[in-house]
């Protein structure tokens, strides 16, 4: 079961600070550099997968990178060459393993399947899967694209040219890798998604913590991935439902976060910002991309929160198919790779809930307005009544407001 707990702490990424000791000309989170570091990760696996021929366990890489990015929440004051340091010995590596599982068992010790052990065996292993391999060269490429920003602004203080060598040392160690090496074709692409971390949510109004584009879509991603555990889905709908999170809002690089109250108050300007998205989409972004990625973005990013199939090789929508909109249908009768299903509107509901929790959390902090109180009153009035799967929002909502929750001391 997901929890407002599990919520709470996917977020709290977005109030950690990176490179906290360098002059930086913008903030850096841990959030965004995950969310990043997942970019790249989906980029070198379909790579991987088609000059290599390798076959990528698509749910391995996921959770491999959930997993770091939890463990990375709960090590938080652990500078990185430290913690690399620490668990070289291998007594403090399980003492921090069990720390860190100790830390999130009230959040993920509830989740669906054996997730609670998968990420104690992941924490534990050192295997040298393709998977991990390709997690870990997303990991320092991210890392990497901050430091350039922080090296060309910085005036070079004492241990920077350290930190830069240390940093191009393990991507060199990655470059055996056919597909770590092919990928420098695309930086582009890198590049333009990272420009999403510039762009802040919730435009007209002060919050706290503050979230960037490109952070919400990896919350998008983790709760869409979340839920979908629960339907026993097929491999490829697992894969569809968190990378179309992952991407559904990058078109937003070209046309920024134009706010929901601007949209609606003028007729058909949602469908016009879609038509130029779609046209700057073919334009700026796919050109970026190798051919046989580029399909695949266009799958996760139009009619990106209607429910898909793909029927004798032609994508079908709620539009053409209005049946797949009933709950149950794609369970029932498309479940299977060979259909490529996608839960459109499994991604509104948590595009929607990523929403709510950021008004919730900013007014938690004291630092509210007109727009976040009346946002939050018109999602919580939304979805308190919706069921995801079989799993009532409600519960969930009204804990992440301080609702009808008892304290921690009387659980």
């Amino acid at each position: 079961m997901v929890t407002a707990g599990l919520i709470k702490k996917i977020f709290q990424g977005a109030s950690m600070h990176r490179w906290n000791d360098q002059i930086r000309p913008i903030e850096f989170t841990e959030m965004d550099k995950q969310a990043h570091k997942m970019v790249i990760a989906w980029l070198l696996g379909r790579i991987e997968e088609e000059i290599s021929g390798s076959n990528i366990q698509w749910e391995a890489v996921i959770e491999g990178g959930f997993f770091e990015y939890l463990e990375r929440l709960v090590l938080t004051d652990i500078k990185p060459p430290v913690f690399h340091r620490l668990v070289e010995r291998v007594e403090i590596r399980k003492k921090l393993n069990e720390f860190v599982l100790s830390k999130l068992s009230p959040e993920i010790g509830g989740l669906t399947g054996d997730f609670f052990e998968r990420f104690r065996a992941y924490l534990a292993g050192e295997d040298l899967a393709v998977e991990r391999r390709i997690i870990r060269a997303a990991h320092y490429f991210a890392t990497h694209w901050e430091f350039q920003i922080i090296y060309n602004y910085s005036p070079r203080l004492y241990g920077l040219e350290e930190t830069r060598e240390a940093i191009e040392r393990e991507l060199v160690r990655h470059y055996e890798l056919e597909c770590v090496r092919e990928m420098v074709k695309y930086r582009n692409f890198i590049d333009l998604c990272g420009q999403l971390r510039f762009q802040r949510r919730w435009g007209q109004s002060e919050r706290i913590p503050r979230t960037s584009v490109l952070g919400h879509m990896l919350v998008v991603a983790l709760l869409s991935y979340l839920f979908c555990r629960n339907f026993s889905p097929c491999p490829k709908r697992l894969y569809n439902d968190f990378f179309a999170g992952l991407f559904h809002d990058l078109p937003e690089v070209l046309t920024r976060d134009i706010i929901s109250p601007v949209k609606r108050a003028v007729d058909e300007l949602d469908a016009v910002l879609k038509e130029y998205e779609r046209s700057q989409l073919d334009e700026k972004i796919l050109p970026q991309l190798p051919t046989y990625c580029r399909q695949e973005i266009v799958y996760f990013t139009r009619a990106e929160f209607e429910n898909k199939v793909v029927l004798e090789g032609v994508e079908r929508t709620e539009e053409d198919r209005p049946d797949i909109s009933r709950r149950g249908v794609i369970a029932r009768e498309f479940n299977r790779d060979e259909y490529r299903p996608l839960d459109g509107r499994l991604l509104k509901i948590c595009d929607d809930l990523s929403a709510f929790v950021e008004a919730t959390l900013s007014i938690d902090y004291g630092i509210s307005s007109e727009q976040l109180l009346e946002g939050r009153e018109h999602l919580y009035r939304k979805y308190r009544d919706s069921l995801v799967g079989n799993f009532p929002l409600k519960p969930v909502l009204d804990s992440l407001m301080g609702l009808n929750v008892k304290p921690v001391n009387e659980r």
